[in-house]
Formats: C-alpha cells, structure tokens, sequence
C-alpha cells in the first residue's frame, strides 16, 4: 500500500480510525473525515502524519448532503493527487420499533450509511478508472446480510450498501477497480456503547455483564471484534493478493451469521 492515497469517511474514531491508522502504517497517504473536537482531530492527524509519516489531511463535511461530499472528494483528490482507496465506513443508529421509527431518523441513517457511499463512489471512480486500479471498501455489517428488531432503518442501510458493492463490483470488473464489503459483528465502539447503556439501565445490571449478554445473543464467539481487526482486513482487501476478490460481502461477526 506504500505510495497509495486513501479516503475513509467516519475516521476520527472507532472502526474508520482504526482503518486509517493501519493505512498509514502501511504507507499510505490519508484523508480523515467525520464529527469530534476540532482540537482532538487535529491531533489525530498530527500524530498520524508525524507517526508513519505520510500525508494526512482533514476535510469535514455533512454527508446527508450530497454537495457537502462533492466538496469532500473535491478536497481530498486535490490534496491527494487523486484517491487510490475508498472507504466509506461512516454510520449511525437508531433503534424503535418500524411503527414508532421517527421519518426524520429513517432520513438520515439512510443518508449518511447509503446515499453517501453512493455519492462517494460516483465521484472517485473516473480517477479509479483512469489509473486503472482502485479500491473501494464499504464497512457494512451482519446486519447487511440478517435483521433484528427495531432496526428498520440500519438493517434497510446496510443491505442496500451490500447490494451496491455487488452492482459497484459488477461494473468494474476487469478494470483493475475492486469494490467489496466488510460484514462486522458487534464491534464495542461508541454506537455499540450506547446499546450497552440501555441495556445495562433496562435491566439493572453492570455494564459488562450487559455487554456479555449482549454478545452472546448474536455471536456464538463471545468475543468482540476489534476496531484494528477491521483495518487488518479492509488492508488486505487494497492488496495485490486480493484483485481477485470483488462484490464479496465477507463476514467477520464471531459465527453470528453462520447460525
């Protein structure tokens, strides 16, 4: 991955932090992406650049609007020299049951976990194309392959990013672009925190115990997977010994979907 310049959407924490931290060490130049402290982020960056050093730049941008993302790529091909690797790995949550499900929650998780890998993917894949080789990865989940309740709208996001890494794939093949998808269990970052939370207060107990519970509802491994895990394989997934991988889905949820 040495000398390649990436793009990872929702990278100022959790799984896109982790992403692009093992990009960096692995050569590549970075563009961050998503909400925090400005002071934090900036140190982010910093501590990434003078690390592994390697360019790493920072764009913030509403990914709800469509605009805000062609500004967002605009930035980074500028900053880049144009984008080698996509990552869109930016989402939220929100649990209710469908009739309960407020349209303005429906509207934004479909926006920032869908649409926006859309837009994204349009706008760097004339480079991708014209260099003739390109990555692009989209953090899905095992809620892109199976549901659960009260998750209309993730599930609905996350099946639909399946679905366009398939068609992405399709369109691309033999042009030296890839696109696939990676299907994460629970991952204990702040989304998955929250959840814990409720559970914990729900039902009156500590919080790992809430958190064991948790996992052992879903993941026969009874273990999280780790933020870095991810980066491991979505670097595998830029590598010359994956060009033959495309349109995967691939799982990696501790035996949850193999039930």
């Amino acid at each position: 991955m040495s000398r390649k310049s990436a793009l990872v959407t929702g990278s100022t924490s959790g799984i896109g932090l982790a992403i692009a931290s093992t990009f960096a060490a692995r050569g590549s130049s970075v563009v961050l992406t998503g909400f925090g402290d400005p002071a934090e982020i900036e140190e982010t960056r910093r501590s990434l650049a003078e690390t592994y050093g390697v360019q790493v730049g920072y764009f913030d941008a509403d990914l709800q609007r469509p605009e805000q993302v062609q500004a967002l790529v605009t930035s980074a091909e500028a900053f880049l020299g144009g984008v080698d690797i996509l990552v869109n790995n930016a989402g939220i949550q929100f649990t209710a049951p469908i009739e309960e499900f407020p349209p303005d929650r429906w509207d934004a998780i479909i926006g920032i976990n869908l649409s926006a890998a859309f837009h994204t993917t349009r706008l760097v894949l004339g480079g991708m194309r014209a260099r003739q080789w390109g990555r692009i990865v989209n953090i899905a989940s095992a809620h892109g392959l199976v549901a659960s309740p009260n998750k209309a709208g993730y599930v609905a996001a996350k099946h639909g990013l399946v679905g366009l890494t398939k068609v992405v794939a399709l369109e691309t093949a033999g042009s030296g672009v890839t696109c696939n998808a990676i299907c994460p269990g629970w991952v204990r970052t702040e989304l998955v925190e929250k959840q814990i939370r409720t559970r914990a207060a729900r039902e009156g107990i500590a919080l790992e115990q809430a958190a064991l519970g948790l996992l052992l509802e879903k993941q026969p491994s009874g273990a999280f997977v780790t933020p870095e895990q991810v980066g491991a394989i979505a670097s595998f997934l830029c590598s010359d010994d994956a060009a033959q991988i495309t349109g995967a889905a691939l799982s990696m949820d501790g035996g949850w979907t193999a039930q």
